[in-house]
Parts: C-alpha cells; structure tokens; sequence
C-alpha cells in the first residue's frame, strides 16, 4: 500500500537489543560502485566509492563523517539521500530497507530526510524569490492551501532566525548575504518537518565569523525539534560544536568510529591523528615549524591499496600484515570501533606467525 505524503509507510520497527526502538537508520556493508566504460562500451574498472560502510544512526543524534577529499563522504550521502542506488548492502529507515520503497514510500521518505547543501548560493534558483524556494517542497509533498504554506514559511523563517519575514520573502537570493542564504537552505531543509538532516560541509563556503552561529543554529533545531543530523565535513576543529558520535572515512572505507570526546583526545587510528594534527589552531608557535602530516596523497578508490588502504601512507606500517590482510573492527575500548592492526589483542602472536 502506497503511503500518504506525511504517513509513514507500514513497517516493523527494527528490534535487535537494547534501544533498537529508538534506532532510525542503519547501514549494514554498504557498498557503491561506479562502473568505469572505455569508449562507452567496454568495462574498464569500478570506482569503489563506498565499500563496506556499516553504522547505526538513533532518533536524536548527531554524528560527524569526517575525511579527506574524495574518500567516499558525498557518495556515502547521496546514497542515503536515496539519489546514488547502492551496489551492496542495505539502508534501512525505520525498519524497512529504501531500496524496497514504491513511488509513495519514496516520497515520504525524502520528506523526512532533509538535505542542507554546501554551497548555499548555487543550491537556491536564482529565478525565484526567498518566499517561492521555501514554497516549493511544500506544493510538490501536496500542501495546496497558500495560506497554509505561508504560516508555515514564516515559521521555519522564525525558527532559523531569517527575519523581519515581510522584507525578506520578495527577495532573491543574490540580494542576500552568504549567511542568509545558508539559513534559506537550512530553512528548506527544515519546511517538511523532517526526522533526519543531512549537512554537507553547511559551513566551509561561509565566513569564519559566522561559521559556529551557523553550527549552533543547527544544533539548537536538533535539540528543539528531536532530529538526527548527519553532519559531513572535512574540518575535525567544527566538529565538537556539534556531534556526538565522529565516524572518520578514508578510501571509502570508515576506519574509526567512536564518541566525540574519546576521539579528540585520544584517536587510535594513525590516520585519525594525523587529521587531527592537520588542523588549525590559534598557536603562533605555528608559524615556526611544520606540522608532521603523512607523505603521499590519498589513493585512488579505482584501485585502493591492498589490505589496510592506509599503510602506503602509515608511519606504523607493519610489513607482511598491513599490506597483506585486510583489518577488522577492533575495539580497543567500550564503543570505540577502529580499522587497524595496532590494536589486535592477539598483535605479537600474529607478527609471529608471519617471521616463521
């Protein structure tokens, strides 16, 4: 049965241990691939821009997605935006998998994803004014009374703090500041009364002045409206302002995953910490040395290392292990999760093994 626009589909909600009611979207090995043509008929690869990715996201909170460009964070999301179809695994929203929704279900379901872009500008069409943009996902999910729409246009307005409403509804979007429009975009994502925002870098096309009023905007309407937010960066220094859980991405792959306070102060994976010696900080120390980051740049996702896809680049490589099997999750501590040898208990057997 097809579902209503605002009805959820009829689904089992998932219950598989503690807390799973409250659980929203889960991801279990999820893989994309992009298939490579040459001359536009013969197969010459893939391009593996996500490759076994598995978490949990639960009603309320909100978790980073954090790595270098080109690791696979836009491909991970427009896959869970329902835009990218995934090669393996599944997504789950509230129980049943996207990829079984009918045209109704995915209607509703991208009513109650809401998706902030980067680039504030280039996602507003420059032909209608602030009062249409917010309009439209309004008459596309069927709100046919105007008046209807307009309350609720200037409710959202009211709530991301774009006002006085009746000066700003006429106008379009480049008579409009960046932060403005980045709150036009915030606002849009928030018209349809979602349960799940997604924020891809909604701050790195911004000022620094306005970057953490912007980061506390979102996170005052998580807390206000109970949402979960997927927050995709590659700054690690904006990400305490925001989530509680920080998932690091590299090659496709996520190598670490742990609650935002154990990570800062004491990452495990090698590449983690050299994310986080790569950020910026106020220190004028820092204008006397460099800082150590790893050599080489990251690889390609047509043909990742073998194993460990790190180790060309790790200052810990383990030759005869990183190279040649490929890392489970360890978990070094309770609820943190890491893709790395370093932390087998088993570590001085295994390099045993591999001498004889």
């Amino acid at each position: 049965m097809k579902a209503k626009t605002g009805a959820s589909p009829a689904v089992k909600t998932a219950s598989n241990g503690k807390g799973s009611g409250d659980l929203l979207l889960s991801i279990k090995d999820l893989k994309v691939w992009f298939e490579l043509r040459r001359f536009g008929f013969g197969h010459a690869g893939y391009v593996r821009a996500v490759d076994g990715v598995t978490f949990d996201l639960r009603q309320r909170e909100a978790i980073a997605i954090v790595g270098e460009s080109g690791c696979g964070k836009s491909s991970l999301m427009k896959t869970i935006l329902g835009i990218n179809v995934p090669t393996e695994g599944s997504i789950t929203f509230e129980g049943k998998d996207i990829n079984l929704y009918d045209k109704g279900d995915l209607q509703w379901y991208r009513s109650q994803v809401g998706y902030v872009q980067q680039d504030p500008f280039g996602s507003l069409a420059p032909f209608m004014n602030i009062q249409r943009i917010l309009e439209e996902p309004l008459i596309i999910h069927g709100v046919k009374d105007a008046a209807e729409r307009l309350r609720r246009v200037r409710k959202v307005m009211e709530e991301v703090k774009l006002t006085p409403q009746d000066e700003l509804l006429p106008k379009f979007p480049h008579q409009i500041s960046g932060g403005q429009q980045q709150r036009v975009v915030i606002a849009r994502a928030m018209i349809l009364e979602p349960k799940l925002i997604v924020a891809d870098e909604p701050v790195s096309m911004l000022d620094a002045s306005v970057r953490v009023e912007i980061l506390k905007l979102l996170r005052g309407l998580q807390e206000s409206h109970n949402l979960a937010v997927i927050y995709i960066t590659h700054d690690l220094s904006t990400v305490r302002y925001f989530s509680e859980r920080i998932f690091v991405m590299y090659a496709g792959q996520l190598v670490e995953k742990a609650p935002m306070d154990k990570l800062l102060k004491n990452p495990r994976h090698p590449y983690t910490r050299a994310l986080l010696a790569a950020t910026s900080d106020p220190d004028a120390a820092n204008a006397d040395h460099y800082k150590d980051v790893p050599p080489g740049e990251p690889p390609s996702l047509v043909n990742p290392p073998r194993a460990c896809r790190f180790h060309p680049r790790c200052p810990e490589f383990m030759g005869g292990l990183c190279n040649v099997q490929d890392p489970p999750e360890f978990i070094p501590e309770p609820d943190y999760h890491t893709l790395c040898w370093l932390y087998d208990p088993n570590l001085d057997a295994t390099l045993t093994s591999i001498k004889r």
